[in-house]
């Protein structure tokens, strides 16, 4: 029995020891992606390429869930208003509710898993092939040549992705609230422009998405970059990415929408 006890308290105590060790390993790795990113200054095609990559191959994914979701909030929407006679809100509640949550959240975890997985993909099979250590060989650092230039895309491309996905959104909730149920088209535009604040809502939402965009990215890099040189270890990398950013997201968005919003 005791014997059973003290193999289950070493267990924890070498999980807590690992997990700590793992946060500590990131934080330093954050920190010389910081570092090393006033280089990209001068090189800043190695970002632009990278925003294409991650951004443009997104495109479609991220209209087309915002188009459905915009669908969506149209009908729940209108469903919900109409019990009150509030039914010309259409518009804001749309608006609202996308700028200041579904978009960037949507918008992440989407990105999270098309794009994050890529990336964690592309380092852990460098990884694998040895790249990054012939990099070494060569004097070049593959944090400052390969990791920042794709944190960096990635914290550029999910803004604009998030605005998107909010845009689309809206379309398609006009799309079903105006002509297919009927609403006035004056009144869903008007409610929408005298409710929605740019600064505190739309504003508000952009820097929801650059820090998700900040957190997805760095959590896809990170785990690329120290996964094992298997298959194994890189396809089980690319599931702790998707893991661990859907974790992060709803966690962030709870503490960022607990500060900006309590006033």
């Amino acid at each position: 029995m005791m014997n059973a006890l003290v193999d289950r308290v070493a267990r924890l105590g070498t999980f807590v020891r690992s997990n700590i060790a793992g946060i500590g390993h990131a934080t330093v790795m954050f920190i010389s992606v910081m570092s090393k990113s006033i280089g990209l200054l001068k090189r800043f095609r190695l970002v632009s390429d990278q925003v294409f990559f991650l951004g443009n191959y997104s495109f479609v994914i991220i209209a087309v869930s915002g188009l459905f979701v915009g669908f969506v909030l149209g009908l729940q929407g209108y469903y919900t208003l109409n019990r009150y006679g509030s039914e010309q809100a259409l518009g804001l509640l749309v608006a609202l509710s996308l700028t200041r949550e579904l978009g960037p959240v949507v918008t992440a975890l989407l990105f999270a898993g098309r794009a994050g997985t890529s990336l964690t993909a592309e380092i852990g099979l460098m990884k694998a092939g040895e790249q990054l250590s012939a990099m070494e060989m060569m004097a070049v650092d593959p944090v400052a040549r390969v990791v920042a230039p794709r944190f960096w895309a990635g914290v550029i491309a999910m803004p604009i992705l998030a605005a998107i996905f909010s845009a689309v959104g809206i379309i398609g909730g006009y799309l079903v609230g105006v002509p297919l149920i009927g609403v006035d088209s004056g009144a869903f535009w008007s409610q929408m422009q005298g409710g929605v604040d740019v600064l505190k809502d739309v504003g508000n939402g952009v820097v929801k998405s650059v820090v998700f965009g900040i957190a997805v990215t760095f959590i896809a890099l990170y785990q690329g970059y120290e996964s094992k040189p298997t298959p194994e270890g890189v396809s089980l990398a690319t599931t702790r990415t998707v893991v661990i950013s859907s974790l992060a997201v709803l966690a962030l968005d709870f503490l960022l929408t607990a500060v900006m919003f309590s006033t």
